[in-house]
């Protein structure tokens, strides 16, 4: 390991981290890095936290935390949605603790009953005459709650903590269409979270699962076992009866590296990439004729032919959203630790949609990313052996070389074969620009948070 010292005031230490072509292993396994993390890289960029359809009617509210620091997101009386940070401004106690629900009106602290509008205004505080004379009123504690810069396109809440930074079009840029394309698979132009949700926490660094998210070249290797049982019981269907859905779900994680290579990629400014543009091992599912027929009296047949065609094996909004456009999934990937991370995977049902494509997605979330799937058990393993195994003595350089053949810096956006790790290389370039630029005022709440998670 390195001799101990600070990245922090060091800018140029952090960006010898990334070699071009190989990160060192400190990325994964140092934690004032993740610190960083929390303050720098989860602050400036937009982090999604939620979905629409999850907080419907005003006061519906849900929450989270993103690097640490809790979160509300709340639907306003006027339909817009808010994101605030869950804490008393009075004494800091949490206002709501349950994952979701509805507050009528207004918040109410449960410690010392001090209210808020739901837009974070202060209402209330007993014992008002206690407080004349006093300096409460020029203190921030009067102030309210403190919210959060939101952004919400098609549904898709997102956050940026840092009160300053990017705006939400320029850090997604042509990623978003992506999202148009996940809400126009519903004839309304409208998707909606069902199903629940499966959570999954591992013991590996964040990274880890997202450079994962966009390896094509493991699957047929770390998912041997799941695939190659599928052929096996796929041998014994006649070839023109149907096979049941979940072989034909695991069947395709024995596609060849050829294939891959031929799938396709392509990589975006600010870390995001697409995996499988050309195709990926979810082209050619069936779909009900009278699905079809819906979307084109809704968007056209050109559009719908586009829409239909875009069938990527994943699509990275950088840093911790992965999203399949078909099945309609989606991962969350909320860090918790330098060495630990909650992933969330929620179904994405299309409006007006036959339940089919519900119900395949649910079956695909069930057999590749539930804790007990037959897929995900095989990368988790794999994860939680490299964090403990890369500590270990030798060489400290995690390899990304493949297909680098210079020339990259600046290349993004660009079209790359599947195989190639330009996409992790992509990823680190902007883990690198956003981790290094120490910025006037940087939030001292998210240090504060990122502090209690050491």
């Amino acid at each position: 390991m390195r001799p101990s010292f600070s990245f922090r005031h060091d800018p140029e230490a952090i960006r010898t981290l990334f070699d071009d072509d190989r990160v060192h292993r400190d990325v994964y396994l140092n934690d004032e890095l993740f610190q960083l993390e929390c303050e720098r890289l989860f602050a400036r960029s937009w982090v999604y936290v939620g979905h629409e359809s999850q907080v419907p009617g005003a006061g519906d509210f849900i929450t989270t935390s993103v690097a640490g620091q809790p979160l509300v997101m709340i639907k306003q009386a006027d339909g817009t949605v808010r994101i605030m940070l869950n804490r008393c401004a009075h004494k800091g106690a949490m206002l709501v603790s349950a994952p979701s629900g509805n507050v009528g009106k207004f918040f109410k602290c449960p410690y010392h009953a001090w209210t808020y509008r739901t837009d974070g205004k202060p209402l209330a505080v007993p014992l008002r005459a206690g407080y004349e004379g006093t300096r409460l009123a020029a203190c921030e504690n009067s102030r309210g709650l403190e919210s959060v810069a939101t952004a919400t396109y098609r549904g898709f809440v997102f956050a940026r903590l840092a009160r300053d930074g990017i705006a939400f079009e320029d850090y997604f840029g042509d990623m978003l269409g992506v999202l148009d394309n996940l809400a126009d698979r519903s004839p309304t132009g409208e998707l909606r979270i069902a199903g629940g949700v499966f959570r999954s926490v591992m013991n590996c660094n964040w990274k880890m699962y997202l450079e994962n998210v966009i390896d094509a070249v493991h699957p047929i290797s770390t998912h041997a076992s799941a695939w190659q049982t599928a052929r096996d019981i796929a041998q014994e269907w006649a070839h023109d009866e149907p096979k049941p859905m979940e072989l034909e779900q695991l069947l395709p994680f024995g596609s060849s590296y050829d294939f891959y290579q031929q799938a396709g990629a392509r990589i975006f400014p600010n870390g995001h990439c697409i995996l499988g543009t050309r195709s990926s091992i979810h082209t050619g599912q069936d779909l009900p004729a009278d699905y079809r027929d819906a979307l084109v009296k809704a968007h056209g047949e050109p559009r719908v032919s586009e829409i239909l065609a875009f069938t990527p094996q994943n699509s990275v909004l950088f840093p911790t959203l992965a999203i399949k456009s078909t099945p309609q999934t989606m991962r969350v990937i909320r860090p918790l630790a330098v060495n630990r991370t909650l992933v969330e995977i929620f179904a994405l049902e299309p409006v007006g949609a036959p339940t089919e494509l519900l119900q395949r997605t649910l079956s695909y979330n069930r057999l590749v990313f539930s804790p007990m799937s037959v897929v995900a058990h095989d990368d988790i393993q794999v994860f939680e052996t490299m964090q403990a195994a890369l500590a270990a003595r030798g060489n400290p350089w995690v390899s990304l070389h493949r297909e680098c053949r210079g020339g990259e810096h600046g290349g993004a956006p660009a079209d790359v074969s599947g195989n190639d790790e330009v996409l992790m290389r992509n990823m680190y370039r902007s883990w690198v620009d956003l981790m290094g630029q120490r910025a006037d005022g940087e939030d001292e709440l998210a240090r504060e948070q990122c502090d209690e998670l050491s």
